[in-house]
């Protein structure tokens, strides 16, 4: 699915590591959320409707999504 991606503005969390590990987020036109790898941004983005991403980042502050240490 691609979604209106004029110029999103991605970024990565705060939490973000320098390993390069990381995914970047973009709010995007038409009530859209935009996930992609941030070592390799052109294999494209997968595409969630913003309640979808707002489903799963609650699942996250709430529950078993953390690494295991």
């Amino acid at each position: 699915m691609n979604a209106d991606s004029a110029a999103p503005r991605w970024f990565k969390s705060s939490y973000s590591e320098t390993s390069g590990q990381c995914v970047e987020v973009a709010f995007l036109a038409a009530d859209a959320v935009g996930v992609r790898d941030s070592k390799n941004p052109s294999a494209g983005a997968l595409v969630f409707s913003s309640k979808q991403w707002a489903v799963f980042t609650s699942a996250l502050g709430n529950s078993g999504f953390a690494p295991s240490e």
